[in-house]
């Protein structure tokens, strides 16, 4: 067992066990007696400014200095082993706050990796929405420009038919006035054609009676003609 003092000097009380010689109280000096021998061993042994030896350092008995030593070493063992211990729970706390900051880091990372995911599948989903929306709105611009197409083509054809009928019609029409005119021409000019033979035939035959009846009684036939004169002048 080790006394330390302020002074930073120390020992080694020797105590003997309290089996021996019937107790503590059975011993060879008693219980009291014990007490003050190891006291004044303390004493001697550099306990209050070293004791009997004084300014000789503790020289007095060696073996007393041997035990101050010892019991330095242990004292320097315990600071040693204090200090260890100190530094070794200093190391873990240090080890612990890494681990602390690491898992930390880790979770922020793994914060960031999740934000940068997401913001990504977000920036995935828009660009693929709005390439949906555009091909959507192309497929429906088609659509609608086809259908248009497709209903001026009709609108168109069905104008052109009318216009088709209307002009064969016209055309019909004009080729039935055309007849008729023609079949009036023609009639025309076979009334023409009939006054004029009728005509002829008619001089013909007056001709023909003329020469007859001269022939049979023939008239005089003055010289020269002259004027009626019952006929006012002009």
């Amino acid at each position: 067992m080790a006394l330390t003092e302020e002074n930073g000097m120390g020992t080694t009380m020797l105590v003997q066990p309290s089996g021996y010689s019937g107790g503590g109280m059975g011993n060879l000096f008693g219980g009291d007696l014990s007490i003050i021998v190891l006291f004044f061993l303390f004493m001697m042994m550099g306990g209050w400014g070293n004791g009997f030896g004084g300014g000789m350092d503790g020289n007095l008995y060696p073996w007393m200095n041997n035990s101050n030593q010892m019991a330095s070493g242990f004292q320097n063992q315990m600071l040693n082993d204090n200090i260890t211990g100190i530094q070794n729970g200093i190391t873990g706390i240090g080890s612990q706050l890494n681990n602390y900051q690491m898992n930390d880091l880790e979770r922020s990372f793994a914060a960031q990796t999740a934000a940068t995911s997401g913001m990504s599948a977000i920036q995935s989903q828009l660009a693929q929405c709005c390439c949906d929306n555009r091909l959507a709105t192309c497929q429906t611009q088609n659509i609608v420009q086809n259908e248009g197409a497709a209903t001026r083509m009709a609108i168109q054809q069905q104008t052109q038919a009318i216009l088709d009928k209307m002009c064969q019609q016209e055309i019909d029409a004009l080729k039935d006035k055309n007849l008729e005119l023609q079949n009036r021409v023609n009639m025309l000019n076979l009334s023409a054609s009939q006054t004029a033979q009728t005509a002829a035939l008619i001089a013909d035959n007056t001709a023909q009676t003329q020469y007859i009846v001269n022939r049979v009684a023939p008239y005089p036939i003055p010289s020269y003609t002259v004027a009626n004169p019952n006929t006012p002048a002009a």
